[in-house]
Protein backbone atom coordinates (compact mmCIF):
# COMPACT_ATOMS: atom_id res chain seq x y z
CA UNK A 1 0.00 0.00 0.00
CA UNK A 2 1.28 3.25 -0.88
CA UNK A 3 1.88 6.06 1.74
CA UNK A 4 -1.48 8.56 1.89
CA UNK A 5 -0.67 11.73 0.50
CA UNK A 6 -3.97 13.51 1.16
CA UNK A 7 -7.04 13.21 2.64
CA UNK A 8 -10.91 14.42 1.57
CA UNK A 9 -12.77 15.43 4.50
CA UNK A 10 -16.92 15.37 3.59
CA UNK A 11 -19.66 16.96 5.78
CA UNK A 12 -21.65 14.04 6.92
CA UNK A 13 -23.30 15.93 9.11
CA UNK A 14 -27.97 15.69 9.25
CA UNK A 15 -27.93 18.50 6.78
CA UNK A 16 -25.29 17.64 4.49
CA UNK A 17 -26.20 13.92 4.53
CA UNK A 18 -30.09 15.86 3.32
CA UNK A 19 -27.94 17.05 0.17
CA UNK A 20 -26.26 13.85 -0.73
CA UNK A 21 -23.17 14.36 0.59
CA UNK A 22 -23.56 9.96 1.55
CA UNK A 23 -23.42 10.19 -2.55
CA UNK A 24 -20.42 12.49 -2.68
CA UNK A 25 -18.70 9.82 -0.84
CA UNK A 26 -19.19 6.85 -2.94
CA UNK A 27 -18.63 8.95 -5.79
CA UNK A 28 -14.81 10.27 -4.71
CA UNK A 29 -13.96 7.22 -4.16
CA UNK A 30 -14.83 5.25 -6.89
CA UNK A 31 -13.02 7.94 -8.86
CA UNK A 32 -9.88 7.52 -6.80
CA UNK A 33 -10.11 3.79 -7.72
CA UNK A 34 -10.32 4.74 -11.76
CA UNK A 35 -7.52 6.79 -11.25
CA UNK A 36 -5.72 4.53 -8.93
CA UNK A 37 -5.35 6.84 -6.21
CA UNK A 38 -6.93 4.75 -3.44
CA UNK A 39 -3.65 4.15 -1.67
CA UNK A 40 -2.67 7.93 -1.71
CA UNK A 41 -5.93 9.64 -1.43
CA UNK A 42 -8.32 9.12 2.18
CA UNK A 43 -11.58 9.98 2.05
CA UNK A 44 -12.74 11.01 5.42
CA UNK A 45 -16.45 11.29 6.68
CA UNK A 46 -16.46 13.72 9.21
CA UNK A 47 -19.32 16.06 11.38
CA UNK A 48 -20.94 19.40 10.96
CA UNK A 49 -17.96 21.78 9.23
CA UNK A 50 -20.32 24.44 10.54
CA UNK A 51 -20.91 26.55 7.57
CA UNK A 52 -24.47 25.22 6.45
CA UNK A 53 -25.60 28.02 4.39
CA UNK A 54 -22.99 26.38 1.80
CA UNK A 55 -22.79 22.85 2.47
CA UNK A 56 -22.10 19.85 1.57
CA UNK A 57 -18.71 21.20 2.34
CA UNK A 58 -15.82 19.42 1.02
CA UNK A 59 -12.20 20.07 2.36
CA UNK A 60 -8.79 18.95 0.73
CA UNK A 61 -6.29 18.86 3.16
CA UNK A 62 -3.42 19.49 3.75
CA UNK A 63 -3.72 22.31 1.41
CA UNK A 64 -7.21 23.09 3.11
CA UNK A 65 -8.93 24.30 0.37
CA UNK A 66 -12.84 24.42 1.10
CA UNK A 67 -15.16 23.57 -1.74
CA UNK A 68 -18.86 24.54 -1.06
CA UNK A 69 -22.12 23.55 -2.50
CA UNK A 70 -20.74 20.52 -4.08
CA UNK A 71 -22.92 17.85 -5.41
CA UNK A 72 -22.04 13.99 -6.32
CA UNK A 73 -21.47 15.03 -10.25
CA UNK A 74 -18.84 17.33 -9.01
CA UNK A 75 -16.54 14.52 -7.25
CA UNK A 76 -14.99 13.69 -10.62
CA UNK A 77 -13.91 17.12 -11.27
CA UNK A 78 -12.37 17.65 -7.84
CA UNK A 79 -10.19 14.42 -7.92
CA UNK A 80 -9.01 15.40 -11.56
CA UNK A 81 -8.87 18.77 -11.23
CA UNK A 82 -7.50 18.84 -7.98
CA UNK A 83 -5.36 16.23 -7.31
CA UNK A 84 -3.84 14.83 -10.57
CA UNK A 85 -3.61 18.19 -12.54
CA UNK A 86 -2.86 20.06 -9.07
CA UNK A 87 -5.35 23.34 -10.28
CA UNK A 88 -7.88 24.26 -8.20
CA UNK A 89 -12.10 23.98 -8.72
CA UNK A 90 -12.57 27.53 -8.62
CA UNK A 91 -16.04 27.47 -9.74
CA UNK A 92 -16.40 25.51 -5.41
CA UNK A 93 -14.63 27.80 -3.88
CA UNK A 94 -16.42 30.04 -1.61
CA UNK A 95 -17.44 33.94 -3.44
CA UNK A 96 -16.60 36.47 -0.64
CA UNK A 97 -19.77 38.58 -0.42
CA UNK A 98 -17.70 41.81 -0.13
CA UNK A 99 -14.87 41.50 -2.85
CA UNK A 100 -16.48 38.69 -5.25
CA UNK A 101 -13.54 36.74 -4.65
CA UNK A 102 -12.82 33.37 -4.75
CA UNK A 103 -11.43 32.37 -1.04
CA UNK A 104 -9.95 29.08 -1.16
CA UNK A 105 -8.60 28.76 2.32
CA UNK A 106 -11.53 28.70 5.40
CA UNK A 107 -8.87 30.67 7.55
CA UNK A 108 -9.40 33.23 5.78
CA UNK A 109 -13.48 33.71 5.37
CA UNK A 110 -15.38 36.11 7.66
CA UNK A 111 -17.39 33.34 9.01
CA UNK A 112 -14.67 31.55 10.48
CA UNK A 113 -12.32 34.65 11.39
CA UNK A 114 -13.46 35.14 14.61
CA UNK A 115 -14.48 31.93 15.89
CA UNK A 116 -12.33 29.28 18.30
CA UNK A 117 -13.40 26.31 18.69
CA UNK A 118 -13.56 24.62 21.98
CA UNK A 119 -16.51 22.38 21.83
CA UNK A 120 -16.49 21.87 18.49
CA UNK A 121 -12.46 21.53 18.49
CA UNK A 122 -13.18 18.28 16.48
CA UNK A 123 -16.21 18.11 14.26
CA UNK A 124 -16.01 18.20 10.70
CA UNK A 125 -11.98 17.24 11.41
CA UNK A 126 -12.05 13.80 12.57
CA UNK A 127 -14.43 10.59 11.62
CA UNK A 128 -16.96 10.60 14.25
CA UNK A 129 -17.28 6.58 13.92
CA UNK A 130 -13.70 6.04 14.12
CA UNK A 131 -12.08 5.91 18.06
CA UNK A 132 -8.85 6.15 17.01
CA UNK A 133 -9.11 9.50 15.50
CA UNK A 134 -10.46 10.83 18.39
CA UNK A 135 -7.31 9.23 20.37
CA UNK A 136 -4.72 10.73 17.88
CA UNK A 137 -6.39 14.51 18.66
CA UNK A 138 -5.73 13.62 22.54
CA UNK A 139 -8.74 11.60 22.86
CA UNK A 140 -9.63 9.64 26.33
CA UNK A 141 -5.79 12.14 27.69
CA UNK A 142 -7.96 13.86 29.71
CA UNK A 143 -9.87 10.50 31.19
CA UNK A 144 -6.66 9.14 31.73
CA UNK A 145 -5.08 12.59 33.71
CA UNK A 146 -7.71 12.63 36.00
CA UNK A 147 -7.71 9.01 37.00
CA UNK A 148 -4.56 8.46 37.25
CA UNK A 149 -3.10 11.20 38.86
CA UNK A 150 -5.91 13.52 40.88
CA UNK A 151 -8.28 12.83 43.47
CA UNK A 152 -12.10 13.69 42.59
CA UNK A 153 -11.54 16.80 44.29
CA UNK A 154 -8.57 18.07 42.36
CA UNK A 155 -10.06 17.50 39.11
CA UNK A 156 -13.00 19.56 40.77
CA UNK A 157 -11.13 22.47 41.58
CA UNK A 158 -9.62 22.77 37.80
CA UNK A 159 -13.77 22.65 36.47
CA UNK A 160 -14.67 25.39 39.51
CA UNK A 161 -11.49 27.10 38.97
CA UNK A 162 -12.24 27.37 34.92
CA UNK A 163 -14.91 28.98 35.59
CA UNK A 164 -17.32 26.87 32.99
CA UNK A 165 -21.07 27.60 33.70
CA UNK A 166 -23.70 25.04 32.18
CA UNK A 167 -24.10 25.92 28.35
CA UNK A 168 -27.68 24.12 28.46
CA UNK A 169 -28.98 28.04 29.58
CA UNK A 170 -29.36 28.15 33.53
CA UNK A 171 -25.73 28.75 33.47
CA UNK A 172 -25.03 26.97 36.89
CA UNK A 173 -21.35 26.78 37.80
CA UNK A 174 -20.39 23.29 36.49
CA UNK A 175 -17.49 22.73 39.02
CA UNK A 176 -19.89 23.45 41.81
CA UNK A 177 -22.42 21.47 40.45
CA UNK A 178 -20.22 18.36 40.27
CA UNK A 179 -18.67 19.56 44.35
CA UNK A 180 -22.04 19.49 45.48
CA UNK A 181 -22.90 15.93 43.50
CA UNK A 182 -19.82 14.45 45.08
CA UNK A 183 -20.81 15.85 48.87
CA UNK A 184 -24.11 14.20 48.27
CA UNK A 185 -23.15 10.49 50.53
CA UNK A 186 -24.81 7.31 48.74
CA UNK A 187 -23.41 4.15 47.30
CA UNK A 188 -25.13 5.17 44.36
CA UNK A 189 -24.74 7.89 41.52
CA UNK A 190 -25.32 8.81 38.12
CA UNK A 191 -23.93 10.97 35.73
CA UNK A 192 -26.62 12.23 32.53
CA UNK A 193 -26.35 13.64 29.83
CA UNK A 194 -29.08 15.97 28.74
CA UNK A 195 -29.18 15.98 24.98
CA UNK A 196 -32.70 16.49 24.38
CA UNK A 197 -32.34 20.28 22.56
CA UNK A 198 -35.87 20.89 22.30
CA UNK A 199 -35.49 24.87 21.17
CA UNK A 200 -37.10 25.59 17.55
CA UNK A 201 -34.00 26.21 15.43
CA UNK A 202 -31.35 24.55 17.60
CA UNK A 203 -28.82 22.28 16.92
CA UNK A 204 -25.72 22.41 18.66
CA UNK A 205 -26.08 19.75 20.57
CA UNK A 206 -26.90 17.19 17.51
CA UNK A 207 -24.09 18.40 15.64
CA UNK A 208 -21.72 17.78 18.77
CA UNK A 209 -22.68 14.24 18.68
CA UNK A 210 -23.02 13.46 15.52
CA UNK A 211 -19.28 15.10 15.05
CA UNK A 212 -17.85 13.80 18.18
CA UNK A 213 -19.22 11.96 19.74
CA UNK A 214 -16.37 10.60 22.10
CA UNK A 215 -15.74 13.93 23.65
CA UNK A 216 -19.27 13.44 25.57
CA UNK A 217 -18.53 10.03 26.68
CA UNK A 218 -14.91 10.92 28.05
CA UNK A 219 -16.31 13.57 29.63
CA UNK A 220 -19.01 11.45 31.68
CA UNK A 221 -16.91 9.46 32.50
CA UNK A 222 -14.95 12.18 34.24
CA UNK A 223 -17.26 13.29 35.77
CA UNK A 224 -18.17 9.95 37.02
CA UNK A 225 -15.21 9.53 38.46
CA UNK A 226 -15.23 13.19 40.34
CA UNK A 227 -18.51 12.53 41.64
CA UNK A 228 -18.30 8.87 42.75
CA UNK A 229 -20.60 7.50 39.92
CA UNK A 230 -20.52 4.22 37.64
CA UNK A 231 -23.21 5.14 35.31
CA UNK A 232 -24.09 7.29 32.78
CA UNK A 233 -26.90 8.14 31.34
CA UNK A 234 -27.81 9.92 27.54
CA UNK A 235 -31.21 11.66 27.41
CA UNK A 236 -31.65 12.06 23.81
CA UNK A 237 -34.28 12.72 21.30
CA UNK A 238 -35.68 9.73 19.16
CA UNK A 239 -35.84 12.26 16.37
CA UNK A 240 -31.88 12.36 16.37
CA UNK A 241 -31.30 8.85 14.27
CA UNK A 242 -27.49 9.51 12.94
CA UNK A 243 -26.73 11.09 16.32
CA UNK A 244 -28.00 7.82 18.18
CA UNK A 245 -26.45 6.03 15.75
CA UNK A 246 -22.99 7.50 16.08
CA UNK A 247 -23.20 7.34 19.92
CA UNK A 248 -23.82 3.28 20.23
CA UNK A 249 -20.99 3.02 17.90
CA UNK A 250 -18.90 5.02 20.11
CA UNK A 251 -19.85 3.44 23.33
CA UNK A 252 -19.08 0.00 21.76
CA UNK A 253 -15.69 1.17 20.78
CA UNK A 254 -14.96 3.15 24.02
CA UNK A 255 -15.64 -0.82 25.74
CA UNK A 256 -13.78 -2.53 23.10
CA UNK A 257 -10.58 -0.10 24.26
CA UNK A 258 -11.47 -0.38 27.97
CA UNK A 259 -12.10 3.20 28.24
CA UNK A 260 -15.77 2.08 29.17
CA UNK A 261 -16.50 -0.62 31.92
CA UNK A 262 -14.61 -1.55 34.18
CA UNK A 263 -10.83 -1.25 35.76
CA UNK A 264 -10.74 2.17 33.10
CA UNK A 265 -6.84 2.90 32.70
CA UNK A 266 -5.78 -0.37 35.08
CA UNK A 267 -7.84 1.57 37.94
CA UNK A 268 -10.08 0.45 40.08
CA UNK A 269 -12.82 2.94 38.61
CA UNK A 270 -15.80 1.37 36.79
CA UNK A 271 -18.09 3.29 34.72
CA UNK A 272 -20.47 2.74 31.23
CA UNK A 273 -23.20 4.54 29.69
CA UNK A 274 -26.58 4.01 28.76
CA UNK A 275 -28.64 5.25 26.47
CA UNK A 276 -32.40 6.95 27.10
CA UNK A 277 -34.96 7.92 24.22
CA UNK A 278 -36.44 10.80 24.85
CA UNK A 279 -39.99 11.88 23.02
CA UNK A 280 -39.42 15.27 21.98
CA UNK A 281 -40.87 16.85 24.63
CA UNK A 282 -39.42 20.45 25.61
CA UNK A 283 -40.18 20.40 29.05
CA UNK A 284 -37.98 17.57 29.19
CA UNK A 285 -35.06 19.92 28.61
CA UNK A 286 -35.58 21.19 32.44
CA UNK A 287 -33.84 18.62 34.89
CA UNK A 288 -36.30 17.30 36.92
CA UNK A 289 -38.85 16.78 34.20
CA UNK A 290 -36.04 15.09 32.05
CA UNK A 291 -34.97 12.45 35.02
CA UNK A 292 -39.30 11.83 34.95
CA UNK A 293 -39.12 10.90 31.47
CA UNK A 294 -36.12 8.14 31.99
CA UNK A 295 -37.86 6.85 35.10
CA UNK A 296 -41.15 5.90 32.69
CA UNK A 297 -43.08 8.58 34.14
CA UNK A 298 -44.51 11.40 32.66
CA UNK A 299 -42.07 14.50 31.85
CA UNK A 300 -42.90 17.01 34.49
CA UNK A 301 -40.96 19.27 36.72
CA UNK A 302 -40.87 19.13 40.66
CA UNK A 303 -40.03 21.63 43.37
CA UNK A 304 -36.91 22.40 44.02
CA UNK A 305 -35.14 21.38 46.43
CA UNK A 306 -34.26 18.49 46.81
CA UNK A 307 -31.70 19.06 43.55
CA UNK A 308 -31.01 15.97 41.70
CA UNK A 309 -27.41 16.56 43.26
CA UNK A 310 -29.22 15.15 46.23
CA UNK A 311 -32.23 12.98 44.95
CA UNK A 312 -32.70 12.50 41.34
CA UNK A 313 -32.46 9.54 38.92
CA UNK A 314 -34.00 6.97 41.16
CA UNK A 315 -33.87 8.96 43.97
CA UNK A 316 -30.04 8.73 44.03
CA UNK A 317 -27.72 11.85 43.85
CA UNK A 318 -27.49 13.08 39.87
CA UNK A 319 -25.62 15.44 38.11
CA UNK A 320 -27.10 16.66 35.08
CA UNK A 321 -25.23 18.59 32.19
CA UNK A 322 -26.25 19.36 28.58
CA UNK A 323 -23.55 18.44 25.44
CA UNK A 324 -21.84 21.51 24.91
CA UNK A 325 -20.94 21.43 29.14
CA UNK A 326 -19.53 17.81 28.99
CA UNK A 327 -17.53 18.88 25.40
CA UNK A 328 -15.55 21.16 27.04
CA UNK A 329 -14.15 19.34 29.79
CA UNK A 330 -11.07 17.32 28.14
CA UNK A 331 -9.09 20.59 27.00
CA UNK A 332 -9.83 22.14 30.15
CA UNK A 333 -8.45 19.17 32.17
CA UNK A 334 -5.47 19.02 29.66
CA UNK A 335 -4.89 22.97 29.11
CA UNK A 336 -5.49 23.92 32.92
CA UNK A 337 -8.13 26.36 34.05
CA UNK A 338 -5.98 29.39 33.86
CA UNK A 339 -5.49 28.70 29.95
CA UNK A 340 -9.59 28.35 30.05
CA UNK A 341 -10.24 31.36 32.03
CA UNK A 342 -7.94 34.14 29.06
CA UNK A 343 -11.15 33.54 26.66
CA UNK A 344 -14.72 35.11 27.45
CA UNK A 345 -15.55 37.56 30.07
CA UNK A 346 -15.27 38.36 33.64
CA UNK A 347 -18.57 36.54 34.69
CA UNK A 348 -18.73 33.97 31.53
CA UNK A 349 -15.70 32.22 30.74
CA UNK A 350 -14.68 30.27 27.34
CA UNK A 351 -17.18 30.08 24.37
CA UNK A 352 -20.57 29.72 23.26
CA UNK A 353 -21.78 27.61 20.92
CA UNK A 354 -24.79 29.00 18.42
CA UNK A 355 -27.13 28.08 15.45
CA UNK A 356 -27.56 31.20 13.72
CA UNK A 357 -30.39 31.04 11.53
CA UNK A 358 -32.99 33.15 10.48
CA UNK A 359 -32.95 36.15 7.77
CA UNK A 360 -29.15 36.51 7.71
CA UNK A 361 -26.87 35.43 5.19
CA UNK A 362 -24.41 32.81 6.97
CA UNK A 363 -26.61 30.17 8.26
CA UNK A 364 -25.03 27.60 10.57
CA UNK A 365 -23.06 26.64 13.36
CA UNK A 366 -20.68 28.50 15.38
CA UNK A 367 -18.56 28.90 18.47
CA UNK A 368 -17.17 32.28 19.36
CA UNK A 369 -15.80 33.76 22.79
CA UNK A 370 -17.93 35.00 25.83
CA UNK A 371 -18.31 38.86 24.82
CA UNK A 372 -18.22 38.30 20.91
CA UNK A 373 -21.09 41.22 20.51
CA UNK A 374 -24.51 41.00 18.46
CA UNK A 375 -23.02 42.99 15.69
CA UNK A 376 -20.17 40.28 14.99
CA UNK A 377 -22.05 37.63 15.10
CA UNK A 378 -24.90 38.78 12.60
CA UNK A 379 -22.55 40.96 10.42
CA UNK A 380 -19.37 39.35 10.33
CA UNK A 381 -19.69 35.89 11.13
CA UNK A 382 -23.30 35.91 9.67
CA UNK A 383 -22.69 38.23 6.47
CA UNK A 384 -25.41 39.95 7.33
CA UNK A 385 -29.62 40.07 6.44
CA UNK A 386 -30.23 38.13 3.31
CA UNK A 387 -31.29 40.86 0.14
CA UNK A 388 -29.81 43.38 1.51
CA UNK A 389 -33.02 43.92 4.09
CA UNK A 390 -32.80 45.94 7.29
CA UNK A 391 -31.64 44.61 10.72
CA UNK A 392 -34.83 44.15 12.48
CA UNK A 393 -34.41 41.92 15.60
CA UNK A 394 -32.50 38.95 16.67
CA UNK A 395 -34.55 36.28 19.24
CA UNK A 396 -31.81 34.47 21.45
CA UNK A 397 -32.46 31.93 23.84
CA UNK A 398 -35.29 30.08 21.99
CA UNK A 399 -38.84 30.53 22.85
CA UNK A 400 -37.44 31.52 26.37
CA UNK A 401 -35.77 34.19 25.04
CA UNK A 402 -36.13 37.23 24.13
CA UNK A 403 -35.80 39.99 21.02
CA UNK A 404 -33.46 41.83 21.20
CA UNK A 405 -33.17 45.30 18.44
CA UNK A 406 -30.62 47.30 17.08
CA UNK A 407 -30.12 49.16 20.31
CA UNK A 408 -28.56 45.97 21.49
CA UNK A 409 -25.82 44.98 18.84
CA UNK A 410 -23.30 46.23 20.57
CA UNK A 411 -23.88 44.34 23.66
CA UNK A 412 -21.16 41.63 24.74
CA UNK A 413 -22.80 38.10 24.79
CA UNK A 414 -22.66 36.55 27.77
CA UNK A 415 -25.57 35.02 30.35
CA UNK A 416 -25.05 38.41 32.39
CA UNK A 417 -25.34 41.40 29.63
CA UNK A 418 -28.53 39.23 27.64
CA UNK A 419 -30.41 38.51 31.26
CA UNK A 420 -30.22 42.74 31.38
CA UNK A 421 -31.27 43.48 28.23
CA UNK A 422 -34.66 41.29 28.69
CA UNK A 423 -33.69 38.18 26.95
CA UNK A 424 -31.25 35.41 27.94
CA UNK A 425 -28.30 32.78 26.36
CA UNK A 426 -30.49 29.46 27.11
CA UNK A 427 -28.93 26.84 24.90
CA UNK A 428 -27.83 28.96 21.99
CA UNK A 429 -30.68 28.79 19.14
CA UNK A 430 -29.91 32.64 17.62
CA UNK A 431 -32.80 33.83 15.01
CA UNK A 432 -32.22 36.81 13.01
CA UNK A 433 -35.47 38.77 11.70
CA UNK A 434 -35.61 41.58 9.41
CA UNK A 435 -37.66 44.60 8.65
CA UNK A 436 -40.22 42.42 6.94
CA UNK A 437 -41.03 40.10 10.30
CA UNK A 438 -44.04 41.25 12.80
CA UNK A 439 -42.95 40.98 16.08
CA UNK A 440 -46.33 40.68 17.08
CA UNK A 441 -46.72 37.42 15.00
CA UNK A 442 -43.23 36.05 16.28
CA UNK A 443 -44.49 36.67 20.07
CA UNK A 444 -47.27 34.54 18.83
CA UNK A 445 -45.63 31.76 17.08
CA UNK A 446 -43.51 31.10 20.26
CA UNK A 447 -46.31 31.67 22.39
CA UNK A 448 -48.21 28.41 20.05
CA UNK A 449 -44.60 26.44 20.76
CA UNK A 450 -44.81 26.87 24.48
CA UNK A 451 -48.58 26.29 24.75
CA UNK A 452 -47.88 23.03 23.07
CA UNK A 453 -44.87 22.14 24.99
CA UNK A 454 -46.42 22.67 28.62
CA UNK A 455 -46.89 19.59 30.90
CA UNK A 456 -49.44 20.94 32.19
CA UNK A 457 -48.96 20.25 35.97
CA UNK A 458 -48.92 24.20 37.10
CA UNK A 459 -52.06 26.45 36.19
CA UNK A 460 -49.89 30.00 35.23
CA UNK A 461 -48.10 28.17 32.49
CA UNK A 462 -50.99 25.37 31.39
CA UNK A 463 -53.96 28.11 31.34
CA UNK A 464 -51.69 31.50 31.76
CA UNK A 465 -49.81 30.94 28.51
CA UNK A 466 -53.04 29.91 26.65
CA UNK A 467 -54.72 33.10 27.28
CA UNK A 468 -51.79 35.36 26.07
CA UNK A 469 -52.00 32.90 22.83
CA UNK A 470 -55.76 34.00 22.53
CA UNK A 471 -54.94 37.80 23.02
CA UNK A 472 -52.23 37.46 20.67
CA UNK A 473 -53.79 35.69 18.15
CA UNK A 474 -56.83 38.19 18.53
CA UNK A 475 -54.40 41.17 17.99
CA UNK A 476 -53.14 39.74 14.87
CA UNK A 477 -56.44 39.57 13.44
CA UNK A 478 -57.10 42.77 13.74
CA UNK A 479 -59.76 42.41 16.96
CA UNK A 480 -57.53 43.57 19.43
CA UNK A 481 -57.69 46.67 21.76
CA UNK A 482 -55.77 48.87 23.91
CA UNK A 483 -57.23 47.47 26.65
CA UNK A 484 -55.75 43.64 25.75
CA UNK A 485 -52.60 45.21 25.96
CA UNK A 486 -52.78 46.19 29.25
CA UNK A 487 -54.25 42.88 30.27
CA UNK A 488 -51.49 41.26 27.99
CA UNK A 489 -48.60 42.83 29.61
CA UNK A 490 -50.35 42.15 33.62
CA UNK A 491 -51.07 38.27 32.58
CA UNK A 492 -46.82 37.83 31.31
CA UNK A 493 -45.51 39.19 34.44
CA UNK A 494 -48.00 36.84 36.51
CA UNK A 495 -46.94 33.80 34.69
CA UNK A 496 -43.53 34.53 34.67
CA UNK A 497 -43.58 35.18 38.65
CA UNK A 498 -45.54 32.08 39.68
CA UNK A 499 -45.18 29.41 37.44
CA UNK A 500 -43.35 26.27 38.56
CA UNK A 501 -40.36 25.23 36.63
CA UNK A 502 -38.03 27.43 33.51
CA UNK A 503 -40.48 26.51 30.81
CA UNK A 504 -43.00 28.89 32.31
CA UNK A 505 -41.11 31.36 34.05
CA UNK A 506 -39.54 32.17 30.93
CA UNK A 507 -42.43 31.90 28.34
CA UNK A 508 -43.25 35.30 28.23
CA UNK A 509 -40.08 36.43 27.39
CA UNK A 510 -41.26 36.91 23.72
CA UNK A 511 -44.02 39.08 24.40
CA UNK A 512 -42.78 40.88 27.17
CA UNK A 513 -39.48 42.25 25.18
CA UNK A 514 -41.63 42.44 22.03
CA UNK A 515 -43.40 45.16 24.16
CA UNK A 516 -40.86 47.09 25.32
CA UNK A 517 -38.96 47.37 22.00
CA UNK A 518 -41.83 47.02 19.65
CA UNK A 519 -44.50 48.50 21.33
CA UNK A 520 -45.44 50.79 18.43
CA UNK A 521 -46.42 47.33 16.01
CA UNK A 522 -48.80 46.46 19.22
CA UNK A 523 -50.25 49.91 18.60
CA UNK A 524 -50.68 50.07 14.73
CA UNK A 525 -52.39 46.55 15.11
CA UNK A 526 -54.98 47.70 18.00
CA UNK A 527 -55.48 51.39 16.81
CA UNK A 528 -55.28 51.26 12.85
CA UNK A 529 -55.81 47.88 12.24
CA UNK A 530 -52.40 47.69 10.50
CA UNK A 531 -49.83 45.32 10.38
CA UNK A 532 -46.83 47.53 9.68
CA UNK A 533 -44.57 44.53 8.33
CA UNK A 534 -47.17 43.26 5.83
CA UNK A 535 -47.17 39.36 7.58
CA UNK A 536 -50.94 39.65 8.90
CA UNK A 537 -53.11 38.80 6.59
CA UNK A 538 -56.37 39.76 8.25
CA UNK A 539 -55.04 42.59 8.41
CA UNK A 540 -54.03 43.40 4.83
CA UNK A 541 -56.21 43.54 1.75
CA UNK A 542 -55.25 42.60 -1.66
CA UNK A 543 -56.20 45.83 -4.20
CA UNK A 544 -56.44 46.55 -8.24
CA UNK A 545 -54.85 49.28 -9.45
CA UNK A 546 -57.57 50.59 -12.01
CA UNK A 547 -54.83 52.16 -14.34
CA UNK A 548 -52.60 48.89 -14.62
CA UNK A 549 -55.51 46.57 -14.97
CA UNK A 550 -55.71 45.29 -18.64
CA UNK A 551 -59.22 43.57 -17.94
CA UNK A 552 -57.56 40.03 -18.85
CA UNK A 553 -59.04 38.24 -16.72
CA UNK A 554 -56.65 35.61 -15.68
CA UNK A 555 -57.12 37.11 -11.75
CA UNK A 556 -60.74 36.26 -11.88
CA UNK A 557 -60.06 32.76 -13.27
CA UNK A 558 -57.84 31.58 -10.47
CA UNK A 559 -59.66 32.83 -7.49
CA UNK A 560 -60.74 30.11 -6.01
CA UNK A 561 -63.61 31.67 -4.37
CA UNK A 562 -65.14 34.29 -7.37
CA UNK A 563 -64.38 36.89 -5.21
CA UNK A 564 -62.85 39.19 -8.30
CA UNK A 565 -65.31 40.30 -10.87
CA UNK A 566 -65.65 42.25 -13.93
CA UNK A 567 -65.61 42.17 -17.76
CA UNK A 568 -62.90 41.66 -20.48
CA UNK A 569 -60.57 44.66 -21.08
CA UNK A 570 -62.30 46.65 -18.05
CA UNK A 571 -60.78 47.20 -14.96
CA UNK A 572 -61.71 44.73 -12.33
CA UNK A 573 -62.41 44.84 -8.69
CA UNK A 574 -61.82 42.86 -5.80
CA UNK A 575 -64.65 41.94 -2.74
CA UNK A 576 -63.30 41.90 0.45
CA UNK A 577 -65.94 40.51 2.16
CA UNK A 578 -65.50 37.31 0.03
CA UNK A 579 -61.37 37.44 -0.43
CA UNK A 580 -59.66 34.59 1.66
CA UNK A 581 -56.51 36.20 0.72
CA UNK A 582 -54.85 33.43 -0.57
CA UNK A 583 -52.59 35.48 -2.84
CA UNK A 584 -53.13 33.38 -6.25
CA UNK A 585 -54.78 36.73 -8.09
CA UNK A 586 -51.47 38.65 -7.51
CA UNK A 587 -48.99 36.16 -8.27
CA UNK A 588 -50.83 35.57 -11.81
CA UNK A 589 -51.36 39.06 -12.57
CA UNK A 590 -48.47 39.65 -15.09
CA UNK A 591 -49.58 43.47 -15.22
CA UNK A 592 -48.47 44.49 -11.71
CA UNK A 593 -51.65 45.37 -11.23
CA UNK A 594 -52.92 43.38 -7.87
CA UNK A 595 -50.88 44.65 -4.50
CA UNK A 596 -51.29 43.92 -0.80
CA UNK A 597 -51.61 46.49 1.12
Amino acid sequence: MGKLKSHILVCAGTGCRASQSDKIVTNLKTVLEENGLENEVQVVTTGCFGFCEKGPVVKMVPDNTFYVQVTPEDASEIVLEHLVKGRKVERLLYVDPETQKHVSDSKHMGFYKKQIRIALRNCGFINPENIDEYIARDGYAALGKVVAEMTPEQAIQIVKDSGLRGRGGGGFPTGLKWELTLKSKNEQKYVVCNADEGDPGAFMDRSILEGDPHSVLESMAICGYCIGANTGLIYIRAEYPLAIQRLKIAIEQAREYGLLGSNIFGTNFNFDVEIRYGAGAFVCGEETALIHSMEGMRGEPTVKPPFPAVSGYREKPTNVNNVETFANIPPIILKGSDWFKTIGTEKSKGTKVFALAGKVNNVGLIEVPMGTTLREVIFDIGGGIKDGKKFKAVQTGGPSGGCLTEKHLDTPIDYDNLLASGSMMGSGGMIVMDEDDCMVSMARFYLEFTVEESCGKCAPCRIGNKRLHEMLDKITLGKGTEDDLVKLKNLANVIRDTSLCGLGQTSPNPVLSTMDNFMNEYLAHVRDGKCPAGQCKALMQYRIDQHKCVGCTLCSRVCPVDAISGERKAPHKINHSVCIKCGACMEKCKFGAISLE
